[in-house]
């Protein structure tokens, strides 16, 4: 996440540059996102949020309480598809916000044409909901029935659990903004899920409250840059 310590001088540009760069891939190939999303979840990594979760005694009790908030949500099927694309267009919604008319319409103008370009976040979202499906449906059928199979997928699912409450705790430090506006609906929770996918526009919202809104600007100056020469 972008750290608003490391911006002075050059530094600040080119961390907006990174952040464009990275919403201009997104905004133009949505393909690149189903590749983002099969990397957020792996199993060497979910078996390294374990181990940490398991030595990490301080925090045990709290993830315990997080634990017990997880299960509710998910006998709420929070892992459906229209929870995980109303966290992703939250993100949007406040991504948007900071957009003047202008510049929103520039930059979805420079995709398509001026209509069917105002859809194109409608896309990004429908795409990441179903490789965030796909992904999960997929270690999903991993489950087998000897034993072998049933003892992986539990410390798996013991994995993802570890891992998707350290980067709720993660966001809510490095992002609070969007954490204020995933956890009333317990979003917070899967966002580890599609975090790859949406990082650069909640770096764009982040940067937009800590530094203020010409930073925000210059973010879509270059996307729209790149856009047009395209």
């Amino acid at each position: 996440m972008v750290d608003t310590a490391i911006f002075v001088g050059n530094i600040a540009t080119d961390d907006v540059k990174k952040v464009a760069n990275r919403i201009y891939d997104i905004i133009v190939s949505p393909g690149v996102i189903p590749g983002l999303i099969n990397g957020a979840l792996t199993v060497p990594l979910d078996l390294g949020y374990l181990a940490r979760g398991y030595f990490n005694t301080d925090s045990r009790f709290a993830h315990q309480t997080q634990r017990i908030r997880m299960a509710e949500a998910i006998h709420n099927d929070i892992l459906n598809y229209d929870h995980i694309t109303n966290a992703v267009e939250k993100i949007f919604e406040k991504f948007d916000k900071y957009l003047t008319i202008s510049q929103q319409d520039s930059v979805y103008r420079s995709v398509v044409s001026s209509i069917a370009g105002r859809l194109i976040t409608a896309k990004i979202i429908s795409t990441i909901g179903a490789a965030v499906l796909t992904r999960v449906s997929f270690i999903g059928a991993k489950t087998a029935n000897n034993w072998i199979g049933r003892v992986t997928m539990v410390l798996l699912v013991g994995g993802m659990a570890e891992r998707s409450i350290s980067v709720s705790e993660e966001l809510a430090i490095k992002a609070p903004e969007i954490y204020e506006l995933l956890r009333p609906h317990d979003y917070d929770l899967t966002y580890f899920l599609f975090e790859p996918a949406v990082k650069p526009f909640v770096e764009a919202v982040h940067i937009a409250n800590q530094l203020g809104q010409p930073y925000f600007n210059k973010v879509i100056e270059i996307v729209e840059s790149k856009l047009n020469a395209k």
